[in-house]
């Protein structure tokens, strides 16, 4: 028992805690920076959630050599609502197509303006080339909102909307922008009342808060590092994830250890031996349920998608590093300010302990010499509220789904799907064999759901072809035309066809 306590002394010692508070200091300040670049090492594009070996993955590496995957089509749709475009509104596009070509990022030639086949719309087809590496993200937003102050200008009452890929970036960019800071002092507020509601003191929920923080810097440092040297996915959810399970699990610990270390100042002088008793009572409890959490999240690995892969190391890295911020950090930091961070409800040695009265040791107290009847009871409660997820229907959302509001991009298509195939600036993709290419575009305009089929020259022994979808990319009606034209293509012999494209990703 003397060689646990004097284990658990380490990191709040007298000289010791100096030692471990230094440590931590150098760690927040190299983990700083290198924190602050963990957006720029997401990988947010839905291809990069999928495994190496899905169809549609196979079919973005294949389709490099013929069409750039930096490349993200922004559509520009102008609608004259009840009646046909006049020459005048062709005139203004036309000369709208010229300005799109300036826009910083724009590569390759603007298409348009198109008409539609009711006469009632136009469309301009811009592709924007964003970079895959850094900020290239964000800076999609400014494009497009440059892009639709020209539309605007001067449109003598047209509709005019900017959607396609890029203008759904664009719109997700805004709603996320700052989300981040966001979540982070949602939480922390969160954390703040817990503290102040378990321990009515107005300063200890600082040390916790701070422990947190710094774990949570450390953590995203670390996976920054794994994610730019080591291949580890990580995307906008994992990120998000990470900030809300730090500070619950770190909160969770901190509460473990603080109540601890109260009871010992009531029964010991010196804090150092308090929290040397404490943190040896307490850390047991801690480590295993630390470790239990890793242990859980790492059985993610086994999962198919890349996404959910790579989110059991992500997740079992910030439990990790709270655990060592919880079990060397925060004993530090509560020695060295002392008994007065309890302030108004100073532990003194020898007063009473508050938690052996009250509502919750009333409970307690009735609850210890029936624990069969509360745990039966537990369940059924339990079970009877867990009957909603019978009723889950977890058929996917479309991305106008993800918006509470209707931005312009959810506009657009709207307007675009009124004039145009739905599944304009989502082409769907068919790659084989050069030799089979004849077959492979039969079959891909014989498909129904597919239209404005068209090839490109052969490369490296590979024919490309891509197809317009006649319905939204992201609706069920285009998984199934996916699905049809697999089975077509797959069928042909010897041409060792795939499906790919917005859809069969999504699909996939």
């Amino acid at each position: 028992m003397g060689g646990v306590r004097r284990i658990a002394g380490l990191p709040c010692g007298r000289w010791s805690k100096w030692v471990v508070l230094g440590f931590w200091i150098v760690v927040f300040a190299v983990a700083g920076p290198l924190s602050a670049k963990l957006n720029s090492a997401q990988q947010n594009d839905s291809s990069a959630w999928l495994p190496n070996n899905a169809e549609s993955t196979q079919v973005v590496d294949l389709a490099e050599r013929f069409t750039p995957s930096d490349v993200f089509p922004a559509l520009v749709v102008y609608e004259r609502s009840g009646g046909a475009v006049t020459a005048a509104d062709q005139a203004k596009v036309a000369a709208d197509v010229k300005r799109f070509a300036g826009v910083q990022d724009v590569s390759g030639k603007v298409l348009g303006p198109i008409p539609a086949r009711d006469g009632q719309a136009l469309q301009v087809v811009v592709p924007i080339k964003v970079e895959e590496e850094g900020n290239g993200w964000e800076e999609l937003a400014p494009r497009i909102e440059e892009m639709r102050s020209i539309a605007r200008a001067d449109a003598g009452g047209l509709g005019v909307y900017v959607t396609g890929p890029a203008g759904y970036f664009a719109d997700f960019s805004d709603v996320f922008s700052g989300f981040d800071s966001t979540l982070l002092y949602i939480t922390a507020a969160i954390v703040i009342v817990i503290l102040l509601l378990t321990y009515r003191s107005p300063t200890l929920w600082i040390l916790p808060l701070t422990t947190v923080f710094v774990a949570l810097t450390a953590a995203q440092a670390v996976i920054y590092l794994l994610a730019r040297h080591a291949g580890l996915t990580v995307n906008a959810q994992s990120a998000f994830i990470l900030t809300v399970l730090v500070f619950g699990a770190g909160t969770d610990y901190a509460l473990l250890l603080t109540a601890r270390y109260r009871e010992e100042l009531r029964r010991h002088q010196d804090r150092h031996e308090a929290m040397a008793v404490a943190l040896g009572r307490a850390a047991p409890a801690i480590i295993a349920s630390g470790a239990t959490v890793v242990l859980s999240l790492l059985s993610l690995l086994v999962a198919e998608l890349s996404s959910t892969k790579s989110l059991g190391p992500v997740m079992a890295i910030g439990i990790a590093v709270g655990l060592c911020a919880m079990l060397t950090l925060l004993p530090a930091l509560l020695v060295t300010f002392g008994r007065w961070v309890f302030w108004p409800r100073r532990p003194a040695l020898g007063s009473a302990e508050p938690t052996e009265r009250g509502l919750w040791a009333r409970i307690g107290r009735r609850m210890a010499p029936r624990p069969r009847l509360v745990w039966v009871v537990t369940a059924v409660v339990l079970g009877s509220l867990a009957l909603g997820a019978t009723g889950l229907k977890a058929n996917g959302l479309q991305s106008k789904d993800g918006f509470r509001t209707k931005p312009e991009a959810v506009t657009g298509e709207e307007a675009l799907a009124r004039h145009f195939p739905a599944g304009e600036g989502n082409p769907v993709q068919v790659i084989g064999k050069a030799e089979a290419a004849g077959q492979l575009q039969s079959a891909m305009s014989g498909t129904p759901g597919v239209t404005a089929v068209k090839s490109s020259p052969p490369k490296d022994g590979y024919a490309y072809l891509e197809g317009t979808l006649t319905t939204s990319a992201d609706s069920q009606a285009s998984y199934d035309t996916v699905d049809r034209l697999r089975a077509t293509v797959h069928a042909i012999p010897g041409a060792d066809g795939l499906v790919g494209g917005t859809s069969a990703v999504t699909l996939d």
